[in-house]
């Protein structure tokens, strides 16, 4: 079969590979369609020590069932899945939090990914989709489950409604975008996105209906926000979360661009802010997304690209350099 594969840094190749063997308790799905991820992205530029040359990348997905070990799996069912390989025994498991489980694994990092015609999943990875469910949209579960429990976990710990609240969003990428759609069918009115990417915000203006702004043309104004989402994770986008949120507000961090900074422990404190960070998603999280991208929550998804397998060198390269107004490359293999 043929496979996008990660050969060295800032490069993919088109390659045979063998088709993935059948396990105990695993499936082989012939991929649909697989979303390019900004991890995927910090990989290819070689900037993840865990994901090595040789490796094949990817990890939101939709596939159909070609070879089943389960019976209630069977040949030609379509899923999309949690790339997070989880134990289900250990505390964070058993709690309903698998993904922070304490043994995970992950496709596209410890096992074959799914920029490639078949992968192979464990059948307790799998989640149900609509059978009718367009490929694109399905491939999104991922990205957008991401959103969904970064927003969930940060409603919790406001203390009013997202609906009553002023939100800013640091960063318009796909967890930028998806959030704000999530936002505004959430009845959020005054949502600002900051992104530098010109091709970006147009885009985010006309499918999300907020607000934008370029960083670097003035600073957002300090404590005005109940809420700052913070999908770039970058020192100069932590410093701008803990100036623009409100006292009382929440910071919701989500990327992860540079790993340390010093933060305003003083502001932190003194004016009672909540920063959270998040991690990926639950199973719950994901069923929940599949569900909401079925009855359109997220809008008509018609910003997403899609391109095909082979193009996936220069996909990596067009986002890289920021030539791609879309957020979200989907390919085709």
């Amino acid at each position: 079969m043929k496979a996008l594969v990660y050969t060295e840094p800032e490069l993919l190749r088109l390659q045979e590979v063998p088709e993935p063997e059948l396990a105990e308790r695993e499936v082989v799905l012939r991929i649909e369609a697989v979303g390019i991820c900004g991890s995927d992205l910090h990989a290819w530029r070689g900037h993840d020590p865990r994901r090595k040359p040789g490796l094949v990348l990817g990890h939101e997905f939709v596939g159909v069932v070609q070879r089943s070990s389960d019976p209630a799996c069977p040949p030609g069912r379509r899923y999309t899945g949690n790339p997070l390989i989880t134990c289900g025994v250990c505390e964070y498991c058993v709690q309903g939090r698998n993904n922070l489980c304490s043994n995970r694994t992950m496709v596209g990092m410890t096992r074959p990914g799914a920029f490639a015609e078949s992968m192979s999943l464990p059948v307790s990875s799998l989640i149900e989709i609509p059978q009718d469910m367009p490929a694109a949209s399905a491939a999104l579960t991922e990205p957008a489950a991401t959103a969904w429990h970064a927003l969930h976990l940060t409603q919790r710990a406001l203390t009013r409604p997202f609906s009553e609240c002023r939100v800013l969003i640091l960063g318009g990428g796909a967890i930028g975008m998806l959030a704000a759609l999530l936002l505004r069918h959430a009845g959020v009115r005054g949502l600002v996105v900051a992104e530098l990417n010109p091709l970006r915000r147009e885009a985010l203006e006309r499918h999300a209906a907020c607000e934008t702004l370029d960083p670097r043309a003035g600073s957002v104004a300090e404590a005005s926000f109940d809420a700052v989402i913070d999908a770039v994770g970058a020192k100069v986008t932590r410093t701008q979360a803990l100036a623009a949120v409100k006292p009382g507000g929440v910071v919701m961090h989500v990327g992860l661009q540079d790993w340390a900074s010093e933060i305003d422990m003083r502001k932190l404190t003194l004016a009672e802010i909540t920063l959270l960070g998040t991690y990926t998603y639950t199973t719950a999280d994901l069923r929940a997304t599949v569900a909401a991208l079925h009855a359109g929550a997220f809008g008509n998804l018609a910003w997403v690209q899609e391109r095909a397998l082979a193009q996936g060198q220069q996909a990596f390269v067009d986002l890289a350099e920021g030539r791609c107004s879309s957020a979200k490359v989907v390919l085709r293999p």
